[in-house]
């Protein structure tokens, strides 16, 4: 009989939820069979990959997300709930990047990746958590077993491995991987997985027309299998991480890099 992960009842946060890999996020697990709240600052967009995963049979609601107020973020959690039931499972997605020697770092570059990329994914990772923990401790209130609740922190394998001109967004992603490890000591005792992806070189809309450049050509020349990843790479090791079955897996930070930090 055929292995297959079956997220059916279970209801999915997904953040960053307009591009990238957040529509691949959202996508994987709406086909999964998971509830799926899309959340980002462009609705309009929003609402564009909302169309294309009901087309599919998917079932998605959209809601208005600033990772960088904190009222937004708790406007964002109690709408996704109302819409569509407790959150099982977050993926903290949101993130921005810049590119400049560390030099040519200014206050406002700074401020912009490490607001978004730290400091939003916590307070995101907190708001959910908080009504995580409250579910847990209700169950077994009542003398039942805790619900398999859990949080999937992106970070990157730049947070892991230093690269050059990308400074702050190592930092932001380094924080947000012990970010992951700590809350995985303080909520696993309530059911809450947290675990981290730390993706490599993935294409996107974002950075495609960058690998048919000559720069781009040259470092896909010094990947290890000289190729860039898809988003649907990671469908396998997301969908993994959000069910169920990986309830023995808390605390680990895993790379989907194509080999890149074995080099």
């Amino acid at each position: 009989m055929a292995y297959q992960i079956d997220l059916t009842g279970k209801v999915a946060l997904v953040t960053g939820g307009s591009s990238g890999l957040g529509v691949q996020f959202a996508q994987s697990l709406a086909k999964a069979g998971a509830t799926v709240v899309i959340a980002a600052r462009r609705i309009e967009r929003l609402q564009e990959v909302a169309k294309d995963i009901q087309a599919s049979g998917g079932k998605v609601f959209c809601v208005a997300l600033d990772v960088l107020s904190q009222a937004s973020i708790d406007s964002a959690v109690e709408q996704a709930q109302q819409l569509a039931g407790p959150i099982d499972i977050l993926v903290n997605n949101s993130g921005v990047s810049t590119t400049q020697r560390i030099v040519d770092v200014t206050e406002k570059d700074y401020d912009y990746v490490l607001n978004t990329n730290t400091k939003g994914a916590f307070f995101v990772a907190q708001a959910v958590g908080k009504h995580m923990i409250a579910r847990a401790k209700q169950a077994t209130d009542q003398g039942k077993e805790a619900p398999p609740q859990r949080v999937i922190n992106i970070a990157s394998m730049a947070g892991i491995k230093a690269l050059s001109q990308i400074s702050i967004y190592s930092m932001s992603k380094a924080a947000v991987i012990h970010m992951t490890h700590a809350m995985a000591l303080e909520w696993g005792r309530y059911g809450i997985n947290v675990n981290a992806i730390c993706p490599g070189y993935i294409e996107t809309e974002i950075n495609a027309a960058h690998w048919g450049t000559e720069a781009g050509q040259k470092l896909i020349q010094k990947l290890p299998r000289k190729r860039v990843g898809k988003t649907q790479d990671l469908e396998g090791i997301l969908l993994l991480l959000a069910s169920p079955d990986a309830q023995f897996i808390n605390g680990s930070i895993m790379a989907a890099d194509d080999g890149l930090l074995v080099q």
